[in-house]
């Protein structure tokens, strides 16, 4: 078996759980709305909020189909690495508490998509 199973069930989960549950509550809107509008991507904001969380649901559907993952995963890294110098990074490196807090969760997930990407490099004993 390939242990990597563990970390593209782990990204799996972390992806739906990211995208799901604010598309299903609309509350991707209010993200849009209240806070892309305001930060200077109006009247793009709501559509541009779809459109990440979309892609959130896209990049685990590519982790349990096995296709497109490399570019799947480079389109979330990018978008992470907005979300740490747009969001995150003022508040430092801890995550303490759920929304805007540091930006370690989003390091490691960048590195667990960076390990998928480039399994290929993995050194064979």
């Amino acid at each position: 078996m390939n242990s990597l199973i563990f970390l593209r069930v782990g990204l799996i989960i972390v992806m739906l759980t990211h995208g799901l549950p604010s598309i299903w509550s609309l509350d991707v809107n209010n993200f849009g709305a209240n806070y892309l509008d305001k930060i200077g991507f109006s009247p793009l904001g709501v559509p541009l909020a779809w459109a990440i969380k979309l892609s959130h649901i896209a990049c685990a559907v590519a982790l349990i189909l096995d296709k497109y993952v490399k570019i799947m995963s480079g389109i979330t890294i990018f978008i992470l690495l907005l979300g740490i110098f747009m969001v995150h990074l003022p508040n430092g490196w801890y995550v303490v508490g759920g929304g805007t807090n540091g930006i370690e969760y989003n390091v490691l997930i960048i590195f667990g998509f960076l390990t998928l990407m480039f399994k290929e490099l993995e050194i064979r004993n």
